[in-house]
Parts: structure tokens; C-alpha cells; sequence
């Protein structure tokens, strides 16, 4: 049975795949489960972003911290690890694209020749760079196949929208998400509510719960050639939090397409604090 579906037919479980580690909960499972796996787990983490327990669970031949920017040392630090792959899990504090960027002359010389400067843009370059000294970036959903969202009713709560409305979320969600505005929307009755962008989930969902419209329902979904290679939206308990306090009380996620972190404490969560959850 392979490890997962996500993964290419040429990979090798027995060479070290390297975490390149961001925020959260993400990179935490994934190195869960790529130890489960009996995989050689590397990890790279960035100064002030990636969790500290995380980091401290390698050994140090085993890890390296880098500030975010730092190209060189983050391709340095793959080939030290002799990583013929590696995972790119885990978001980055939007802000530090203008505030706390330490770029190095490698990424002075990737952004200089760069068109445009998006997340597909740089991090493709990036992927670039690495298969340059033969790594490979993996496909960021590789060993979490069963996390991700699944089509139909996931919880039933007391508000379910109806086709119409779930049908206007997701048109509006895949329109901003084609133009690269962002990747979530938040709808009621034929109306945007709020559309995501640079701020991020969680500022929009707060933002939308300030207008006090009833039956909003929360719309999640990747662009129409996402490179599952990195910014592959997900949605945590975090995130379903941040909805129940802003009075949002359904969420529309697209199916094998967005990651639900630990989506069994996630489905819980939704049933107790009243949350619809759909996959479409």
C-alpha cells in the first residue's frame, strides 16, 4: 500500500525528506507522520515562526534554523542534510513580505529576475533552485491523505445552507481565487460578505463577523491550476474558533483539496460549538 497518494511513483521512503516548517499545526502532523512512516525526517525552521517544540524534537545534526528570506541557508541546509526531498508545510506571517524580510544575495538574485512576486512565482523558483541540487518539492498534502476535506455533509449543525447559496459561495470563492485575491469568501444570501486577501482566514472571518449578517456561510477553495506544492489552504480548529466567535456558523471546503489539520478533533469541534461543515 503506498504512503500516499499524493506522493510520485519515484519516491524513496528511505532518503531524508526535509520539513521546511512555518506556523502552527501543520508541520507538526506532517513530521508525525513522516516519522510514523519510518521516514528520515529533516527539519528547516524559520526564526520567530516555526514551533519551538517542534525544532527542539531534532536532533541537532538534524535540523537548522534559518530567518526568513535566507535562501542560501535554507538550500545549504538541504544539501548538508543530503534531503532528496522535501515538504514546504506551514504558513508564514504575511507581514514579513515587508516587515522582517532578511533576504540573502540568493534571494536578491531569484526576486531580481522574477516578473511578478506571488506566492506561485517565488516558491516556484524556490522548487526550482532545490531540483538544481537534486531535491525534490513534494506535494504539500503528501502523508495527511486522510485529513483532507471529503464531499458531502461533514457535521450538520443548525444552519445548512442551501444549493443557492452554497453555489454563489463557491463561484465568488473560485473567481478571487483565480485572479490570485485570495482563496476564501464569506457569502449571505446572494451577497459578499468578505473576500480574503493579503490579511489572511482569520482577519477576514473577523472582519465578516463585524457586520452582524445572520446564516453567513464561509467558502474554501484553491485556485483552478494550484500547485499543490505549497500554498495549500488549509482549515484547523484555530480557524473553526475564530468562526464561532464571529457568528459565522457554516464552512464550505473544497474536497481533496483543503487540508483539515487533526480533522477528528476538527469535526468534533464543529459538532460542539454548533458548526456546519460541508465538502463540495
Amino acid at each position: 500500500m503506498p504512503l500516499s497518494r499524493f506522493l510520485p511513483d519515484n519516491f524513496d521512503a528511505t532518503q531524508p525528506v526535509a520539513v521546511i516548517a512555518g506556523q502552527r499545526q501543520y508541520p507538526v502532523l506532517t513530521v508525525a507522520r513522516l516519522r510514523a512512516a519510518g521516514v528520515p525526517t529533516r527539519l528547516i525552521a524559520f526564526e520567530g515562526e516555526t514551533r519551538l517544540d517542534l525544532y527542539e524534537s531534532f536532533a541537532e545534526s538534524e535540523r537548522a534554523m534559518v530567518k526568513v528570506g535566507q535562501v542560501g541557508h535554507l538550500l545549504k541546509a538541504l544539501k548538508r542534510f543530503e534531503a532528496r526531498s522535501s515538504l514546504m508545510v506551514g504558513q508564514i506571517t504575511p507581514r514579513r513580505l515587508f516587515d522582517g524580510l532578511h533576504p540573502d544575495l540568493k534571494a536578491v538574485t531569484i526576486l531580481a529576475r522574477l516578473k511578478q512576486r506571488n506566492a506561485e512565482s517565488i516558491f516556484g523558483a524556490l522548487a526550482d533552485e532545490m531540483r538544481q541540487q537534486d531535491c525534490e518539492l513534494l506535494d504539500a498534502r503528501a502523508f495527511l491523505d486522510d485529513q483532507m476535506a471529503h464531499a458531502g455533509v461533514m457535521v450538520k449543525r443548525k444552519f445548512l445552507p442551501d444549493g443557492d447559496t452554497l453555489d454563489h459561495g463557491v463561484k465568488i470563492a473560485r473567481e478571487m481565487a483565480r485572479l490570485d485575491v485570495g482563496q476564501g469568501v464569506v457569502v449571505n444570501r446572494g451577497s459578499v460578505i468578505a473576500v480574503e486577501a493579503f490579511e489572511g482566514t482569520d482577519a477576514m472571518l473577523q472582519r465578516a463577523g463585524s457586520f452582524g449578517a445572520k446564516e453567513t456561510l464561509f467558502v474554501k477553495t484553491v485556485k483552478p491550476h494550484q500547485d499543490y506544492r505549497f500554498d495549500v489552504p488549509v482549515f484547523g480548529e484555530q480557524t473553526l474558533d475564530v468562526m464561532a466567535q464571529a457568528g459565522i456558523r457554516a464552512a464550505a471546503l473544497e474536497a481533496d483539496n483543503v487540508i483539515m489539520l487533526d480533522k477528528d478533533a476538527v469535526l468534533a469541534s464543529a459538532k460542539k460549538q454548533g458548526v456546519t461543515l460541508i465538502g463540495f
